[in-house]
């Protein structure tokens, strides 16, 4: 049974929510506060966050910021309707997936379950080799580490995801729409920025040089290229 954190301070909502996903299979601990879901995310584990932005004593942003340089547990942005700020600002943070309210249940489920499918996943023992390395880029599978010239950078879940797709197939395109199948569990909708902002916090940890090993073929998705310097 996943467990998942609920941070918003609709009460009502809240507990509407709380039943629904229950009912689901979850295990669901709510907290209405920001301060509090920040005590409770780092005191507890848990499989999933679902993090609302507008919040009392510590908005949802600051949440998240105190979150990740503490913890790598995917977090789902709520997020107003049509507010595309709020959306960029929440996965340049380090948010690996978002839904703007008012949403439908089964869609926040289907997220929820994409994201506990992957960790689970992830956590099953490996047949194959656990290290994949690419010139001055390596990942652990079993350790989830990622290393880029000997130093280990953190990456959250959805970033190591996808460095992961880029080095199984180094020189090769690989879709913004493989990307969030594969690794967001969904098909990307239009206008949809996340694979994009995914990217680009990731290119910002792997920058070497004047290089980024990881380039974009426009209107198509992005390869993994070496250069001289790398």
């Amino acid at each position: 049974m996943a467990s998942l954190l609920l941070i918003d301070d609709d009460i009502e909502l809240t507990e509407l929510l709380s039943e629904y996903l229950t009912q689901q299979g979850f295990n669901v601990s709510v907290c209405n506060n920001g301060k509090e879901g920040l005590h409770v995310a780092k005191k507890e584990p848990f499989d999933v966050i679902l993090l609302d932005v507008m919040l009392p004593e510590m908005d949802g942003f600051e949440v998240l910021k105190a979150l990740r340089t503490h913890i790598l547990t995917p977090v789902i942005m709520l997020t107003a309707k049509g507010d595309d700020f709020d959306r960029i600002f929440g996965l340049e943070l380090g948010a690996d997936d978002y839904i703007p309210k008012p949403f439908n249940h089964r869609e926040l489920v289907a997220r929820i379950r994409a994201i506990t499918r992957r960790v689970e996943f992830c956590q099953q023992p490996s047949t194959l080799n656990p290290k994949l390395q690419v010139s001055h880029l390596c990942m652990d599978l079993m350790s989830r580490s990622v290393l880029c010239h000997d130093n280990q950078i953190i990456v959250t879940g959805t970033e190591f995801e996808i460095l992961h797709m880029l080095l199984q197939k180094p020189g090769q395109i690989i879709s913004k729409q493989d990307i969030s199948v594969h690794v967001l569990g969904r098909r990307l909708a239009p206008f949809d920025r996340s694979i994009d902002m995914h990217v680009s916090n990731l290119r910002k940890k792997i920058q070497t040089g004047t290089h980024n090993p990881i380039q974009t073929v426009r209107g198509i998705g992005y390869v993994l290229t070496l250069g001289d310097d790398a």
